[in-house]
């Protein structure tokens, strides 16, 4: 039998969220099966290490390169598993391609030992891997969430294991095999169809190093406690709330254009989409009618149809929670200017929703919405705008709109967050640095920082065999 055959009421399955039906499920492996994969990824360590950084790099372009002539094959197991719509999946396999040519490129450059000033001698900074990592990823980028993670890491020379959600296997296996073929050797970079409730056990194994968890808060709670009481790396990309704030009305249409596609992305489900918008007193009229205007555009359907504007959300518990949310907030005085409710569609749809009104004690004003509902905040200065966007627990990213360049830098500096983007939605790129503070979670992935995240950051001291010995203090 394949080792990938169908395993009846496996929780491991693609689920069509569009349809609801159930295409195919996959056995989960057996914890022999897992250990013996992280003995090969333990054992496959030394020489992925030993091989030069350019060669490891060669190896992750050539992975960029098989991603995009894959593209229509892997877009179309998005669209499938996770109901995106089929150009945001082509648009993911641009990006996900992007990051791994990005650092299959730069990476080796990034890594270089960084010399440091010293009275007598040298001193060097050397970047080395740390051994085996495991990622723990979710569904709302099947690709792209994966690779801003192992791309970085296997050009420095570590090697992953990667639990996908269990929502979107066959992305998972697609991936694997997209590494396999570029070159990658076995053991280097290995999918886990494990449940959640199996990563501990995971990380407690001695032979892996580290861990890095995109999701929930409580399923990141959950691994850093255990990362944390096994003294190991974790880094923690988790929910976010983020703030759109407007402080004027200079160019409005494309602040307004640039506030639907920050909250209508990939269906309202990014943890760095624009969630709360804060807008001066001056301005919030129309800024809420012209947001009013172009969510009340879309057209919901099928997500493999190009003319489809909106597709459904991951799964029916994703849309029955976030009405939850949406209900909670009209029974407690929220307006609905748009919404509110359901579409008369099959499948997890949830209606393009607009809130004004909301107050502290709703569900909405502190929780993250994952979906196509935004909210909408008057305030009446700068001093108010960055005090309600801090009242969030979350600081993953934000944005200020403004004309004067030093008046949005003075707010930016001021929002409690790991990014902040002027004149743009938050986004990501290669080469910039993702993250957050509070319980969005800690460390960084892309950029310089995130290549270095599960490095050994050793120093290396040269002291002339002639000279005076110090007395050794620390």
């Amino acid at each position: 039998m394949d080792a990938h055959a169908t395993a009846q009421g496996s929780p491991i399955a693609t689920v069509n969220p569009y349809t609801g039906e159930r295409v195919r499920e996959f056995p989960e492996l057996s914890a022999e099966d897992v250990g013996r994969a992280i003995d090969a990824a333990h054992s496959g360590f030394p020489d992925w290490r030993a091989r030069s950084t350019a060669d490891r790099g060669a190896l992750v372009q050539r992975a960029g390169r098989l991603m995009r002539e894959r593209k229509e094959e892997l877009a179309h197991l998005l669209t499938l598993e996770v109901g995106k719509l089929i150009d945001s999946s082509r648009a993911e396999v641009d990006l996900a391609s992007d990051i791994l040519t990005y650092y299959g490129e730069h990476g080796p450059e990034l890594m270089e030992e960084r010399p440091l000033p010293v009275p007598d001698g040298t001193a060097v900074l050397v970047n080395e891997p740390l051994g085996v990592l495991l990622g723990v990823m979710p569904w709302n980028f099947p690709l792209y969430q994966v690779v801003r993670f192992a791309g970085p890491n296997l050009v420095l020379g570590n090697t992953i294991l990667l639990k996908h959600a269990s929502s979107c296997p066959q992305s998972a296996l697609a991936l694997e095999q997209l590494f396999t073929d570029a070159g990658v050797p076995p053991g280097v970079y290995t999918n886990l169809f494990v449940r959640g409730r199996d990563v501990g056990k995971i990380v407690d194994d001695s032979r892996v190093q580290g861990a890095s968890l995109t999701g929930s808060e409580r399923a990141g709670v959950s691994l850093g406690e255990i990362a944390g009481r096994n003294v190991k790396k974790s880094v923690l990309e988790l929910g976010g709330s983020d703030p759109f704030v407007v402080l004027d009305g200079h160019n409005l249409e494309r602040t307004v254009c640039a506030a639907f596609l920050g909250r209508m992305g990939n269906t309202g489900q990014c943890c760095v989409a624009a969630k709360r918008f804060i807008v001066l007193a001056d301005v919030y009229d129309d800024f809420v009618t012209g947001l009013r205007d172009r969510m009340g555009e879309v057209r919901a359907g099928d997500p493999f149809d190009p003319a489809t504007t909106l597709g459904p959300l991951s799964s029916e518990a994703a849309a029955d929670l976030l009405m939850e949310q949406v209900r909670d907030a009209v029974d407690k005085g929220a307006t609905v200017v748009l919404g509110g409710g359901r579409p008369d569609l099959p499948g997890a749809f949830v209606e393009p929703t607009l809130l004004t009104d909301v107050t502290p004690e709703m569900r909405a004003y502190r929780e993250e919405l994952f979906g196509p509902v935004a909210v909408v905040y008057r305030v009446a200065d700068e001093d108010e705008a960055v005090a309600l966007a801090n009242t969030s627990p979350y600081g993953l990213g934000g944005a200020v709109f403004a004309a004067d360049p030093e008046r949005a830098r003075g707010v930016a500096d001021r929002l409690e967050a790991g990014m902040v983007w002027i004149n743009h939605p938050t986004a990501s790129r290669p080469e910039l640095p993702f993250g957050g503070i509070k319980r969005s979670g800690y460390g960084r992935e892309l950029g310089d920082m995130g290549i270095v995240e599960f490095a050994n950051r050793k120093l290396v001291r040269y002291v002339d065999a002639d000279a005076p010995i110090e007395e050794v203090l620390g």
